[in-house]
């Protein structure tokens, strides 16, 4: 795990460390971990996007511009 160093204001360490004598975290380093993980899940999700910008654009274009008639829904027994 990677250690980092932070100066934080004294009301916010007053802050984590009246959570930590609550009973809401084990300790300070539980408490910044876990704080830090919310606030950055808090922005959407970690991970990088498989997909390209208009990686999928040609698929989707040929769906937008199928005649929906034509387009095979099921629940019938009947082909052409």
């Amino acid at each position: 795990m990677a250690k980092t160093s932070v100066d934080l204001p004294d009301r916010i360490v007053s802050e984590i460390d009246r959570l930590v004598e609550s009973g809401e975290y084990l300790n300070r380093e539980q408490a910044y971990e876990e704080l830090l993980t919310m606030g950055l899940s808090a922005y959407g999700p970690a991970e990088e996007e498989t997909e390209e910008p208009g990686e999928n654009l040609f698929d989707q274009n040929m769906n937008d511009q199928t005649d929906p008639a034509a387009r095979d829904e099921g629940g019938d027994d009947f082909t052409f």
